[in-house]
């Protein structure tokens, strides 16, 4: 989590940064998924459940030494499938406009541009993006 917070705040202002801290990742409602080949943790994401058949993707990060190996694309269909089972129909997402490799892999994985929602509207500095997955 600290090198996606050094990440993120290293490109975009601290009030354009809108990661979630561990007390609120710990909440019921929230997933999180973790990528590990034995040593320190080469991918994370975590899943907010709205409650109403929709979810958030946050914290979708993979470190730059561990970059190019799919990873990303692993993490996503975790997410999705553990989506589906828990009848989440559609995910949302934020990320930042400087995120070109990330935004790539989010679209090659059928996530499509939306208008910023929520707190992310008015926001320069984030692109908001969504998936209807299949029931």
């Amino acid at each position: 989590m600290r090198q996606g917070d050094e990440f993120t705040l290293s490109l975009y202002p601290p009030e354009s940064c809108h990661l979630l801290g561990v007390e609120e990742l710990e909440v019921p409602g929230v997933t999180v998924f973790v990528t590990r080949d034995g040593g320190p943790a080469l991918g994370m994401a975590a899943l907010v459940e709205r409650g109403d058949g929709s979810a958030e993707l946050k914290r979708m990060f993979v470190p730059p030494a561990a970059r190019g190996q799919g990873i990303a694309a692993g993490l996503l269909r975790a997410v999705e499938e553990h989506a589906t089972a828990h009848r989440i129909h559609l995910i949302q997402f934020e990320t930042g406009p400087l995120q070109h490799a990330a935004i790539r892999v989010y679209e090659r994985a059928g996530y499509v541009l939306i208008p910023n929602f929520g707190k992310y509207v008015g926001d320069p500095h984030s692109v908001c993006y969504e998936k209807a997955l299949r029931r």
